[in-house]
Formats: structure tokens, sequence, C-alpha cells
């Protein structure tokens, strides 16, 4: 799928005088974060592989790493601990329906003060019947990813990727990098550029 083909919304992120996103963003509450790909460690293999690939057409540049202790990766912990906003923290959970026999996947990417309208909004765009969140053993096997740590960036190619609009709005968002032991940090905006990916209003609602 062509960058940005789907993309109903984009924006924020830093941008210099010539247009192109600017250079990862070190300042983020305690994290301590440097480009990604400098830190290919701390990926997820699919992460990684991913961001190689789209090196020079995402700016991958953008997209910053930060190690975290493992055991607070689950985010009010992470928050808590680390300085961050749950306003610039993402999840990205997986849901699942099926269509005339086929099992169909989709991420959905929301603010940590949300929750994402699985089986209103997210199940339209799925188009099935009744969609709900996946298994965690068939998410991880399906992604290669760590529960807890399930990112947009790396996912199967047939995925979509739902992505609320107040995540996309974000100028700096935290979202989990494939593994429990670190986050990636990246504009919101590119979240909407990734490959499937759709950016919905009314995608979340508020958390109670």
């Amino acid at each position: 799928m062509p960058w940005a083909a789907a993309v109903t919304r984009r924006t924020g992120g830093r941008r210099g005088v010539d247009g192109k996103m600017g250079p990862v963003d070190t300042s983020m509450g305690k994290l301590d974060v440097v480009p990604a790909l400098t830190r290919a460690d701390l990926l997820a293999p699919p992460v990684a592989a991913a961001l190689a690939a789209l090196d020079g057409t995402l700016p991958s540049d953008a997209v910053g790493v930060a190690e975290i202790d493992p055991a607070l990766a689950d985010t009010a912990a992470f928050c808590e601990r680390y300085g961050v906003s749950p306003d610039a923290s993402a999840n990205c959970v997986v849901i699942t329906g099926r269509r005339e026999g086929q099992i169909r996947y989709a991420a959905c990417v929301v603010l940590a003060t949300t929750r994402a309208d699985v089986n209103g909004v997210a199940r339209r765009e799925l188009d099935v019947r009744k969609a709900s969140f996946a298994p965690v053993d068939d998410a991880v096997a399906a992604t290669g990813m760590e529960y807890g740590g399930i990112t947009p960036i790396g996912l199967p190619g047939d995925w979509r990727v739902l992505v609320d609009a107040r995540a996309a709005a974000v100028p700096r968002v935290v979202v989990g990098s494939g593994v429990r032991r670190s986050k990636l940090a990246l504009p919101g905006s590119l979240l909407g550029r990734l490959p499937g990916a759709t950016v919905i209003e009314g995608l979340a609602r508020p958390a109670t």
C-alpha cells in the first residue's frame, strides 16, 4: 500500500525549514531516547526490520527508542515511573473478527486516556459481524512481538492499522517497541503514515 494512501487526517510532528520531519526528540519525561535504528537490540525483530526497510521513506530518524524496566511496561506503571503523561502514551490493541469464514485482524492505536470502540467503529472498519480483542497467544504469534509491547510498526502486511485521530494529533507519542523492555517515541502524525493505516475520528472513547 502506498504511503498515506488510506490516511484521513494527519496532524502534529516537528518539521524543519525544508518541510521534512526533524530528528528524534530526546526530551520526553524521564526517558533516555535515542534514534531507534541505533539500538536494534531494543526492538522486536519485525519492528527493527520494518524501520530499516522504511528508512528513507518513513522519516525513521524521527523515531526514537528508550530502554525501560520491563516490569513497568504496562501503561499506568510506565507513565508514573517515567513521567510521561497518559495523554502522550498510546496503546496498540489487536482486534479480530470473521468474515465469510476468514479471520481478520486489525490493530487499534488509541491514547491511554481512551478506549477503542471495538464493537462500534472498529468493527465497521474491519467489516465483520462481531469484533473482539484477539487472544493473547494469537496476537503474540501473529505479530512476533511480546504481549504488552505490541506496536503498529512491523505488523503483518495484510493488517489494517486503525489510528484514533487524537493519537495522531499528539506532537510526540510513546508506543510499544515490540518488546516490554523499551518504548518508541515518535510524532503522532507518523502513525497515520504507516502501511495500512487509517486515521479515524471517534475510534476511541474517553476511558471511564
